[in-house]
């Protein structure tokens, strides 16, 4: 019987930078076709883990793997299954976008590509840009040249570092269903985003990285499920009275209270009314991935 190799696997990786610890023993393990998040705060070595899995910086110690093949004793097989789109807008300005990925291609070992770059720039509307510099680009469509990169060499494995980070909503909406496309085609997706809820909209499994450490890890659902709670926002006339009871203000004069059970509301709103608060609006909010966020970074 064959077992199926994970897309991704990381074992008790370290890496330091003088006194900081950016990654402190991390193990993590991908299947192939997940679309999975890797979700922290700034700092929290989400991209030393990116680029450690690139080969772009080497681990002090543990070991990565990309569809079986370790980044640094079989780095040319680890690399050529993996494409990353990095967080920074690093470009050459000296050529058009056709140019840059027929170059990129090359890197491959790959001629003769131009259906397949035909097919991306079609998928990331960037036909119409086919010759045009770089240079002359907007952020948003070098963002998506940085994306067209990735996928040139048609890799089963794709990280998106913050990849619609300064994008507008149109773009936005284009790349998911794109990248939703090559996630049905079998592609794992890695996503690393600060707009949380694209990663609860489009991941089936979720990592939170804080300080080097993996400190939640199960799917989206289950997360949801184990850490958030529901709220219950009210605007009242006199705000002091729902502070005392366990409310903490929010933007625009409301207080929200949390609760796990909808019987927990109208104990609430009993309490509101003996105070006499004065409600004068109120709206229940579902569990998100946000205050799952939150929670977590908090609690460990």
């Amino acid at each position: 019987m064959t077992t199926t190799v994970p897309a991704i696997r990381i074992s008790s990786v370290t890496k330091r930078y003088g006194r900081l610890q950016a990654l402190g023993g991390v193990d993590l393990e991908i299947g192939q076709g997940e679309f999975f998040g890797l979700l922290g705060p700034n700092g929290a070595g989400k991209t030393t883990l990116i680029s450690a899995l690139a080969g772009l910086v080497r681990a002090d110690s543990g070991s990565l793997e990309v569809m079986g093949y370790d980044v640094v004793s079989d780095y040319r097989k680890a690399r050529r299954n993996l494409g990353v789109v990095p967080q920074e807008l690093v470009f050459d300005p000296f050529f058009t976008v056709r140019e840059l990925l027929r170059i990129q291609s090359g890197y491959f070992g790959i001629r003769n590509n131009d259906d397949w770059i035909d097919e991306i720039l079609s998928s990331l509307d960037l036909s119409g840009k086919a010759a045009s510099n770089m240079r002359t680009l907007s952020g948003g469509m070098k963002r998506r040249v940085l994306v067209a990169q990735a996928l040139v060499h048609r890799p089963p494995v794709i990280v998106l570092d913050e990849p619609t980070a300064g994008v507008d909503v149109e773009l936005r909406q284009g790349l998911w269903q794109f990248v939703r496309k090559l996630n049905r085609d079998g592609h794992t997706i890695v996503l690393t985003t600060h707009y949380l809820e694209e990663a609860e909209t489009l991941c089936g499994r979720i990592a939170m990285l804080k300080a080097g450490k993996v400190v939640a890890l199960d799917t989206t659902q289950n997360l949801l499920n184990r850490f958030a709670t529901h709220s219950m926002r009210v605007k009242v006339e006199h705000p002091e009275v729902a502070l005392v009871l366990g409310g903490h203000a929010v933007d625009g004069g409301w207080v929200e209270f949390p609760f796990d059970a909808f019987a927990d509301v109208e104990r609430l709103l009993a309490r509101l009314r003996e105070g006499n608060a004065g409600v004068t609006e109120m709206h229940l909010g579902e569990p998100d991935l946000e205050r799952v966020f939150l929670e977590v970074m908090h609690r460990v």
